[in-house]
């Protein structure tokens, strides 16, 4: 699915701002029908759950969004459309009275097609129901209980708060009858000459079609004529590399006979990723990852996209000369990777399967007594919407030259039974839809490499550990010799690189101590430090993603004091002692280990 642009054959027409607003309940009956009773306003985009007083952090079910949309008149003979950048968990869309779609899945865009229930200059009313309810057939997954006072109340096993809503920007849209409908790019080197092969699907009769990759000066560097597929040589080609962003514009043309019908350009970069042994390869060079699993995560907003934010949290990270992050636990706003392509930051990107683990509480403990991959919860059905999951992920950021690996599923139960059953498809999947790029995972705590059952079936292995908090807690010695006897065992069974994408310990933000006190600023710092001495005796370690960037939103529980308090940065970005601890480190490393 292409992202919306402005340019001489489309226009995108921005919804954002202030919607009417309602939560759905008692006496609310086919709210689509007519204007929304009450005075409730929500800004678009935002989450809705931290916005209003009484809170609506308990609410569980449908809240619906309203607004007028005129269909501008100068969109004679054009598809209409709109654009959701995403829903979560549920999106249902009503045109006046008529449902015009639904889409389950809360971190992907979908639109709805209104070329034949609109004409230009008519003004509509639009309508969103979201619902924020997971199942045991949900990715994420969750449970409706319902309490003692007869509450419906929703149980879910990731470890952050499910902030819902409109949480992405919304658009009204226009494109030409005959259109660029999709867009794949592979790219690859040899030598110094880049190529471009791509894949253009289009609808309609286009008589000629004019591909043109474009440099940074703006000058034409390759052309093609040719549909669907071909590929462009860029002789002496500048590359995409970490650090160092570079990229051509990718434009397509459409005519009929002489008269151009459409145009679509996107951004690409010219690089490859490959594995090599033990190693990861970032156009035939070894690379080290530095930097953050993130949560998209503010105060008032919750997972509400908003560029300041983004800019900042980008300024923060080159501060402390992380390359890299991973989109942990879902798929982030598409700015966010534009904003990673165009600044040369590596992106590990992440389906929203999370929670897929009876065994574990809020990212903590584990049973092991519970069944999780089988007929009562994570059965066909599931993996039917994990599939739709990836297909969704791949189709929307395939492009992104600053993704370099997909991360299919964080912290399953990989060590029962079922594991490998059910995520075997998957990754067969991912491979299917994108030949170029490695797939990972990451491996909880609980599962040493012996009780493994899928780290085969991945090109990277990713862990997640926790050896000096939720183990060995506060017992940094005793944890520095197990940690290192472990990844030694991982590098031994399976050969495979190995990234440590996962390390961390909640630190209250002033609290100080000259011994080893958990919670403080200090022991978060030991903690890093420890770390880092164990992979740089590690072979197979080609990368540290530390947990977390920032403080964070959670759901109430005993483990957690006013959310997750794992970043090296407060809610609002303030450093702890961590960040200058990490800044000193990667900043000398670089971008490659050896370095």
């Amino acid at each position: 699915m292409l992202k919306p642009i402005d340019n001489a054959t489309r226009e995108v027409k921005s919804l954002n701002g202030l919607w009417r607003f309602l939560p759905d309940g008692p006496g609310v009956n086919q709210p689509w029908t007519g204007p929304l009773p009450g005075k409730l306003e929500c800004p678009v985009p935002s989450s809705y759950n931290d916005l209003f007083v009484p809170s609506l952090r308990d609410h569980v079910g449908t809240v619906w969004y309203q607004r007028m949309v005129t269909i501008p008149s100068r969109w004679e003979d054009q598809r209409v459309f709109l654009r959701f950048d995403a829903a979560t968990h549920e999106g249902s869309v009503y045109v006046n009275d008529r449902l015009v779609t639904r889409h389950v899945g809360g971190y992907t865009p979908f639109e709805a097609d209104l070329t034949p229930l609109v004409s230009p200059g008519d003004e509509v009313r639009l309508t969103v129901g979201v619902s924020n309810i997971l199942s045991n057939e949900t990715i994420p997954p969750g449970r409706l209980v319902t309490d003692d006072l007869g509450k419906t109340q929703l149980r879910y096993w990731h470890d952050f708060f499910n902030y819902s809503g409109l949480a992405r920007a919304v658009y009204l849209c226009s494109s030409p009858m005959t259109r660029v409908d999709d867009i794949s790019v592979v790219t690859d080197i040899a030598g110094s000459t880049g190529s471009v092969r791509y894949d253009i699907a289009t609808v309609g009769p286009a008589g000629k079609a004019v591909i043109d990759l474009i440099d940074e000066a703006g000058m034409t560097v390759g052309s093609s004529e040719t549909l669907p597929a071909g590929t462009i040589n860029v002789p002496d080609a500048t590359l995409w590399q970490p650090g160092a962003a570079y990229l051509y514009t990718f434009r397509v043309r459409l005519y009929h006979t002489s008269r151009l019908v459409d145009e679509y350009s996107l951004r690409i970069g010219i690089r490859t990723i490959t594995i090599s042994g033990m190693q990861i390869l970032i156009n035939d060079r070894p690379f080290y990852f530095t930097g953050f699993g993130k949560h998209e995560d503010t105060p008032v907003k919750g997972k509400g996209h908003d560029d300041a934010w983004m800019v900042h949290d980008f300024e923060l990270m080159k501060w402390t000369g992380a390359n890299s992050f991973r989109t942990s636990h879902y798929p982030y706003a598409e700015e966010v990777l534009d904003y990673a392509d165009r600044h040369g930051v590596v992106v590990i990107d992440e389906t929203p399967a999370v929670g897929l683990n009876l065994n574990i509480g809020g990212g903590i403990f584990g049973s092991g007594k519970n069944v999780t991959f089988g007929p009562d919860f994570a059965n066909d059905r599931t993996r039917q919407n994990h599939e739709n999951a990836i297909r969704e992920l791949v189709n929307r950021d395939k492009n992104h030259p600053s993704v370099v690996m997909w991360c299919i599923t964080n912290e399953p139960d990989s060590g029962e039974a079922g594991a490998r059953a059910y995520f075997e498809p998957l990754v067969h999947l991912t491979r299917q839809l994108d030949t170029t790029r490695p797939v990972t995972y990451t491996n909880l705590q609980m599962v040493p490499p012996e009780q493994e059952r899928i780290a085969d079936l991945f090109d990277v292995i990713g862990l997640n550990r926790y050896r000096g908090w939720y183990e060995e807690t506060g017992d940094l010695a005793t944890a520095e010799i197990r940690l290192e006897k472990e990844l030694q065992r991982w590098q031994t069974i399976f050969g495979k690189p190995l990234l440590m994408l996962e390390y961390g310990a909640d630190t209250v933000t002033g609290l100080r101590s000259i011994h080893q006190l958990p919670w403080s600023e200090d022991f978060q710092s030991s903690f890093y430090e420890m770390y880092h001495k164990v992979f740089d005796r590690i072979e197979a370690i080609q990368g540290e993603q530390v947990w977390n960037f920032a403080d964070f939103g959670t759901g109430p529980g005993i483990f957690r004091v006013d959310g997750n308090r794992k970043g090296v940065f407060s809610r609002d970005r303030r450093p702890k002692t961590a960040a200058y601890t990490l800044r000193s480190r990667w900043i000398q490393k670089g971008n490659n280990k050896n370095a």
